[in-house]
């Protein structure tokens, strides 16, 4: 029995790495669209989510809830659509796979038309069961953060639109800044453009890791093919951290579902490096990503443009007077002719 299972998991790393191989361009890179039924390696129950979410009472096993977070029969919502809201879902069971695969099914929705936020985020982090600022989660985190921010503050000197899929990479020491839409750290200074709200059907992103190369997909379309949103190589994250899902709410809101997660281990054949072998203990780190650098608020209208808009109005305010008089002498004109005609 042991050699039959010995054998079968040679065959799926020789087909995965059979797959790798042919359709990169560089050993890193996946391609554009991938079928949903490929073959993705095993299972681990441990560390997904599946209906029926309940075991015993309203616990869900391997999985630990936060804030605002509830359980229905559909799907586990994370914020309702109501103002100032956070919640999150954890995995209670460190992943200690170092390549892997995590499909996560959502439905974010809402009822605002064009104004809707903040967002959510699927994390791979060393802490977990904490509330924080950056969509729900804790800021200054350690691991690695997708972030799927919805909200729109036209902030910074990005161009792109909402929602937008970034990455972060963090070893404890950054900031994710929120006005500038994490560009300031964002993983590889890639992300996409992804309009997952509001769809009559489920959404889905799918997270690759595998020889140290993070690739992100999407499948907003409904056809069940995969479309790449952005793959950076040479990113180092330890084993033993774990998997969870936030979401959060400000001013604006939307509703954050999580219909399912799903965690594959990948088997990949690789020529281990010297002091690679324990990878419990390396710290966080990414070859590619944007530079940090301080956030810089933005400009106030200067005094100058403030003094000009002063004398326009003022200068209006003359010309309303001056029509005003202009005004009330003719009238007294023809009052006074009117007056002189009838006497």
């Amino acid at each position: 029995m042991r050699s039959l299972i010995a054998v079968r998991r040679l065959f799926y790393s020789i087909l995965l790495t059979i797959f790798l191989v042919s359709h990169s361009t560089n050993g890193n890179e996946l391609p554009e669209f991938t079928s949903v039924s490929e073959i993705r390696g095993y299972f681990k129950r441990e560390h997904s989510l599946i209906k029926p979410y309940q075991g015993s009472g309203m616990t869900v096993p391997y999985w630990d809830f936060t804030g605002t977070t509830m359980v229905t029969n559909q799907y586990i919502r994370l914020t309702p659509n109501q103002q100032s809201r956070l919640g999150g879902l954890w995995n209670s069971v460190p992943v200690k796979s170092r390549d892997w695969e995590l499909v996560i099914t959502l439905n974010v929705h809402g009822t605002t038309g064009d104004l809707f936020g903040d967002g959510m985020a699927i994390w791979y982090s060393k802490e977990r069961n904490q509330v924080g600022d950056v969509f729900g989660g804790k800021d200054y985190f350690t691991g690695m953060g997708i972030f799927l921010d919805t909200y729109s503050n036209h902030n910074g000197p990005h161009n792109h639109a909402h929602p937008y899929i970034s990455a972060m990479v963090n070893n404890g020491t950054m900031h994710y800044d929120h006005d500038r839409d994490g560009t300031h750290t964002q993983l590889g200074g890639k992300g996409c453009t992804s309009r997952l709200r509001n769809k009559d059907y489920e959404t889905s992103i799918l997270i690759r890791y595998v020889d140290d190369a993070i690739t992100v997909y999407t499948d907003v379309d409904n056809k069940h093919q995969w479309q790449m949103c952005f793959s950076v190589p040479g990113v180092r994250l330890p084993t033993g951290y774990f998997f969870g899902a936030s979401a959060a709410t400000g001013e604006l809101s939307d509703n954050h579902d999580i219909v399912a997660i799903k965690m594959y281990e990948i088997e990949f054949t690789r020529t281990e490096k010297q002091g690679e072998t324990d990878r419990d203990s390396i710290v966080p780190q990414a070859q590619f990503y944007s530079a940090p650098r301080d956030h810089i608020e933005d400009p106030p209208p200067s005094r100058l443009g403030g003094m000009k808009t002063g004398l326009l109005v003022a200068v209006a305010l003359i010309g309303v007077a001056i029509c005003l008089i202009v005004g009330v002498v003719i009238l007294q004109k023809r009052q006074e002719t009117s007056r002189k005609r009838f006497y």
